[in-house]
């Protein structure tokens, strides 16, 4: 059997561990072993339920922050997965099978070996290499990344530029970078109207019946046209709940969750607005609960993004394409401290599902990535 290499040996000692959110199973000490060896500070932070840690290496200069998270999805049904989703095992076509070997164990094994040798390489290198991992990325996300960054501006530390390993990449690793995401504004919308018999439709007031026309007027409007960085804003109902459970009873009370991924070409307050405004209009008895879960963030050409699409392309040949698509991630907490975020890891095709996968020879490239762009940041 053919010897694996430094980062799929330890991409399948962090796959084994079976680290469901919040848990984190050892992950990060297994990391922080490997970056105290390479001469890193480290400051485990568990707070409440969730292990996090910081670890920084390097002096004064600019400050390139590897992010990231062990924690993983659940596994879904045990008997529809190929090969048990711990077992990290690589198979006949070269897959590296398991939970989180896309998201993002795989990335977080990259990052480590592409450190350490650097380190090796370049022992008095310019700035400083930190590390910000969380086991709370796919969870609530309270007590993760986002504390840890509010001690971190509370106490003055310096973010220029950080990598997040989230899975970015479509087709072939590096082609697509993320290096924005929209925001994510959710609403849980409460619609009151009066209990009664389908019978008597006089005597009551259908919140259904009340809400369709107001939420029908939601969905269909233009919110915003984009820009050249981020698609026009959406807004999606994602939830309805009204009714007692009889066929015969017109409800009291419609509750609707929906959500925007808004671009910067909105803003939180301007999107609430409109939408009262619209309630309104239909002369709705209702409360609105919002939750905001992150601002849309974009980092611009520059030095960090120039340096990760050099990278990729001295590696693989190819240009990297620069997205603002898809979900949010804990860079939208990062970008608050003014630093220059992108994401970059391997390819996203089968994050979350059954049989999650990733090409192994993929880590290797992605490290290759990971240690050139170091080069070429803080040589």
């Amino acid at each position: 059997m053919t010897a694996l290499s430094p980062t799929l040996e330890l991409a399948c000692d962090l796959i084994r561990r079976p680290s469901v959110t919040p848990v984190d199973e050892g992950c990060q000490e297994l990391m922080m072993r490997r970056l105290a060896a390479a001469g890193f500070a480290l400051e485990p932070m568990r707070i409440e339920e969730v292990d996090n840690f910081w670890a920084r290496r390097g002096g004064d200069g600019p400050v390139l922050c590897f992010a990231g998270h062990t924690d993983v999805v659940p596994t879904g049904p045990l008997q529809s997965w190929q090969h048990q989703p711990f077992d990290a095992l690589i198979d006949a076509q070269g897959m590296l099978c398991g939970r989180g070997a896309a998201d993002m164990k795989g990335s977080l094994a990259s990052m480590i070996i592409a450190v350490e040798r650097f380190v090796a390489d370049h022992p008095k290198h310019k700035g400083a290499i930190t590390f910000l991992i969380t086991s709370d990325e796919e969870g609530p996300a309270h007590h993760g990344t986002k504390a840890v960054v509010e001690r971190l501006r509370e106490r003055g530390e310096r973010l220029d530029w950080c990598i997040v390993g989230e899975p970015s990449s479509t087709t072939l690793v590096g082609d697509v970078v993320k290096n924005g995401r929209r925001g994510s504004l959710g609403c849980t919308l409460t619609v009151r109207g009066k209990q009664g018999h389908v019978a008597y439709p006089h005597l009551a007031r259908n919140p259904i019946h009340l809400a369709a026309p107001a939420l029908a007027e939601l969905a269909a409007e233009h919110w915003d046209n984009g820009n050249a960085y981020f698609p026009p804003t959406s807004f999606q109902v994602s939830n309805l709940n009204s009714g007692t459970g009889a066929t015969n009873v017109i409800p009291g009370e419609l509750k609707a969750v929906f959500n925007f991924r808004f671009s910067t070409e909105s803003t939180v307050e301007g999107l609430q607005q409109r939408v009262r405004a619209i309630l309104d209009k239909h002369g709705l008895d209702y409360e609105l609960d919002w939750a905001l879960s992150g601002l849309p963030f974009l980092t611009q050409p520059g030095d960090l993004l120039d340096a990760v699409a050099a990278s990729i392309k001295s590696v693989t040949g190819r240009e990297t394409t620069p997205s603002t698509s898809g979900g949010t991630s804990d860079g939208r907490f990062i970008a608050t401290l003014g630093t220059q975020v992108v994401e970059l890891g391997p390819v996203n095709a089968t994050i979350h599902q059954i049989d999650e996968r990733v090409l192994a020879s993929d880590l290797d490239v992605l490290t290759e990535i990971y240690y050139q762009t170091l080069v070429n940041l803080l040589a």
